[in-house]
């Protein structure tokens, strides 16, 4: 770690303290003695300029990780803007074949580099790391520093070799966020096991249903919904003069929205009811919708933890008989695609509601879909 002036650590622990609501504040004393003066000024920059709360608590903690990797491996925080080969000992460090270590202990992240990082409570897993945690970090990386007002070597040809190089040796599969969609019959499952009065089962089912027919929204989204964001909509008729109820829910910004953008999607018919009595069993009438409920089955004024949606998936899986580890919250908003295309809705009116900017990555599952039902994969 960086060597610092008690006072100078106390000041950042302050300043940390003034953006707390947006960052992951129990490592508070830990982020102040890791990161620079240099590095709150731009934090708290993000802050004032409205950045996402997601995404700055994930760019954060990667700033973090980076100093923290920095300082173990060279000795000093990270320069800015990193020179080029310093991005391609990060690669070298992080992506590398295990193969070769066998015969190379030399070879990835040296052993004193892996302790203390360990010792910190920043490495758990063993092996090299993930493609996509790579990229993200480097991605961070980037970010932060076009904040600072500086360019790096980040789109350099060397750096984008050495990336793909040492993803074909990690030789790591590549697997989806849930291993498996919760479709249509899937949520069916699950919903029959909230089918008793009880609170926990009224909310856990309104959880359910609001994440996937809203477009399968993520669990952070899930977790900060609020009653001031629901707008009660006009009937939705539908055939023989019947009518469905019908909600707006402004989501502000989002992981995939413009810096301008308010998104906007529609529940209209079961899940209105479901989330209706919620609020009312549980006599919510305003701040967040999703709280904690106690071992005695009061309904606590803190809201869920983003993990507490994904623990209540795997809870109601495993309820339904099914496996609990191929399912997590992510699941709903695959699912959510999977069961769009399944049933021949438009992929633009799909993404509509579930808010993807990319096409390509939208496509995937109505791809997935067509595959699986297509004569390509019935010629036995």
């Amino acid at each position: 770690m960086s060597i610092d002036h008690p006072l100078t650590v106390e000041a950042r622990a302050r300043s940390l303290d003034t953006i707390a609501a947006v960052l992951p504040i129990d490592r508070r004393d830990e982020l102040a003695e890791l990161l620079t003066d240099q590095d709150i000024e731009t934090l708290r920059h993000l802050v004032n300029q409205g950045m996402g709360a997601n995404t700055l608590r994930a760019l954060t903690s990667d700033l973090a990780y980076l100093q923290a990797w920095s300082l173990a491996a060279t000795g000093s925080p990270l320069p800015w803007p990193a020179p080029e080969a310093m991005l391609l000992k990060f690669v070298a460090q992080h992506l590398w074949d295990p193969q070769q270590r066998e015969t190379d202990p030399q070879h990835g992240m040296p052993d004193a580099v892996d302790r203390q990082l360990r010792t910190q409570g920043f490495l758990r897993s063993t092996g090299p790391h993930a493609p996509d945690t790579v990229r993200r970090r480097l991605a961070s990386w980037s970010t932060l520093t076009k904040w600072r007002g500086l360019a790096g070597a980040f789109s350099s040809p060397a750096l984008k070799s050495a990336i793909r190089l040492a993803v074909r040796a990690t030789m790591r599969p590549r697997r989806r966020k849930s291993a498996k969609a919760i479709t249509g019959d899937v949520l069916a499952k699950l919903l029959a096991t909230c089918e008793s009065d009880s609170l926990r089962d009224i909310r856990d089912r309104a959880i359910l249903m609001v994440a996937f027919a809203s477009g399968g929204r993520r669990r952070s989204e899930i977790a900060a919904l609020r009653v001031e964001q629901l707008t009660i909509e006009p009937p939705v008729a539908v055939e023989s003069g019947v009518s469905l109820p019908s909600l707006a829910i402004y989501l502000g910004r989002t992981k995939t929205s413009g810096t301008d953008d308010d998104e906007v999607v529609y529940l209209t018919g079961r899940p209105v009811d479901a989330l209706k009595a919620w609020l009312q069993a549980s006599k919510i009438g305003k701040g967040n919708i999703f709280r904690a409920i106690d071992r005695w089955g009061n309904v606590s004024r803190r809201t869920l933890d983003p993990k507490s949606v994904n623990d209540i998936v795997k809870h109601r899986a495993a309820l339904a008989g099914l496996e609990a580890w191929e399912f997590s919250a992510h699941g709903l908003r695959s699912g959510y695609l999977t069961e769009a295309a399944n049933r021949g809705i438009p992929l633009p009116e799909a993404m509509e509601q579930s808010r993807h900017r990319s096409v390509q990555q939208a496509s995937s599952y109505y791809n997935s879909a067509t595959r699986r039902s297509g004569r390509a994969a019935r010629l036995l």
